[in-house]
């Protein structure tokens, strides 16, 4: 039985506090959302093939409350990587925005190397995740790339989700791609057209001025629609990058495995010094915006986009939100803070593997747990068996008395 998807409730709660921005640049229709402290050097999530900017929620909901500033951007109809280049970077300097932090995803991730390549002092540091250097593979995959712009969309629909992989998932990895298959029913015809073109467009990264320290590699260990030998060849490009393994998380970890995904960005940020500005969290203006001027134009949209948004209708960033949701406390940032402090970074075998390392304060925590469970047990075996204790004894007694008035 084919399951129905519903949002989640976590993704309504973003889209009703941080607002969806469009800005037309040229003839490319930008569609993007910037939240976090506006002074902050940005991270700006690309995503892959199938996703859009809403995949990124995630991230930008738990990050901006850390301080940070997070902008999602969806990928707009390019068609080769230059026009790719040159429109990011007129992208950047329509929002005021000059040095960045990359995070990209499979094609995202194949896009963000060639703007490091091409505008090497915009790009501070780079995280890649499930991605590779070169489009040969894809190309070879691809006979019919050539009639790629003349194909129905429902076709290119079909042909981006056969590289999902299909079968039983346990259920953040199965919420994760119902998620990202409904962002692809969004999609335009070229949309999905551009995309794959880019896909098969022959390219390939070539050395970067940035150095590998600047880099980290944050790949899931069970199974991605990138080949794993692509995702070594990315390994053996950049020998002095960071890695960052997941043990599960599929396709989508930044969605199946957030917690995890979130930690290794900080850690990245940080490690790069990039620090978070905490206190500037209630300053975002109640716009939410938190980023720069933005144009905005909701004549021109998706075709398909109302298809999915359950009838919410999209964010004008002029237009006045809701407060975005209050700050974590400082309890909760402690722990944050006490998470950070003991991932401690192993150089095993020329990879970085983050380990967690309890600390004594973790330890007593533990140890205090046990030792009320310990005392709730006990009690709960005493209450519990003493009315029965006390009711054998009344039988007890109640009987040898009759004993006694026979004998």
């Amino acid at each position: 039985m084919k399951r129905v998807f519903s949002a989640p409730g976590d993704y309504i709660y973003f889209k009703s506090q941080v607002p969806l921005h469009r800005i037309p640049i040229g003839t490319k229709q930008w569609r993007y959302y910037d939240f976090g402290p506006k002074v902050v050097t940005p991270l700006i999530c690309l995503p892959g093939t199938a996703g859009t900017a809403d995949v990124y929620y995630k991230q930008i909901m738990c990050l901006s409350m850390k301080g940070y500033r997070v902008i999602s951007v969806d990928i707009p109809c390019v068609w080769n990587h230059q026009e790719w280049i040159q429109s990011f970077e007129k992208f950047l300097d329509a929002i005021d925005v000059h040095h960045i932090h990359l995070y990209g995803t499979s094609l995202g991730g194949f896009l963000a190397q060639l703007f490091a390549q091409h505008r090497p002092r915009r790009v501070k540091s780079l995280i890649l995740s499930n991605t590779f250097l070169e489009t040969r593979s894809f190309a070879a995959a691809m006979p019919w790339a050539p009639i790629v712009s003349w194909t129905p969309s429902f076709l290119l629909k079909r042909y981006v989700l056969t590289g999902i992989r299909d079968g039983p998932h346990e259920p953040f990895i199965a919420d994760s791609v119902d998620f990202v298959v409904s962002q692809v029913e969004t999609l335009s015809r070229d949309e999905l057209a551009s995309r794959l073109t880019l896909t098969v467009d022959s390219a390939s990264v070539k050395p970067l001025l940035l150095s590998d320290s600047f880099i980290t590699i944050m790949d899931t260990n069970d199974y991605s629609a990138i080949p794993q030998q692509l995702k070594d060849q990315l390994s053996e490009w950049y020998p002095g990058a960071r890695r960052a393994y997941l043990k599960t998380g599929g396709d989508f970890p930044f969605l199946s495995r957030p917690d995890e995904v979130n930690l290794h960005l900080q850690l990245h940020l940080r490690r790069v010094g990039l620090e978070a500005q905490p206190e500037l969290v209630q300053s975002i203006p109640k716009d939410g915006t938190g980023g720069g001027p933005s144009k905005e134009n909701d004549k021109e949209d998706r075709d398909d986009e109302q298809k999915d948004d359950g009838g919410n209708p999209e964010s004008n960033s002029e237009e006045s939100q809701p407060s975005p949701s209050a700050p974590e406390s400082s309890e909760s940032h402690g722990l944050d803070e006490q998470l950070l402090s003991n991932a401690e970074i192993h150089y095993i075998d020329q990879k970085d593997s983050i380990i967690f390392k309890p600390s004594a304060m973790s330890m007593n925590q533990h140890g205090a747990a046990a030792g009320i469970l310990l005392q709730s047990t006990w009690e709960f075996f005493i209450f519990s068996l003493l009315p029965l204790y006390v009711d054998s004894l009344y039988i007890y007694s109640n009987n040898a008395w009759k004993l006694r008035q026979l004998v």
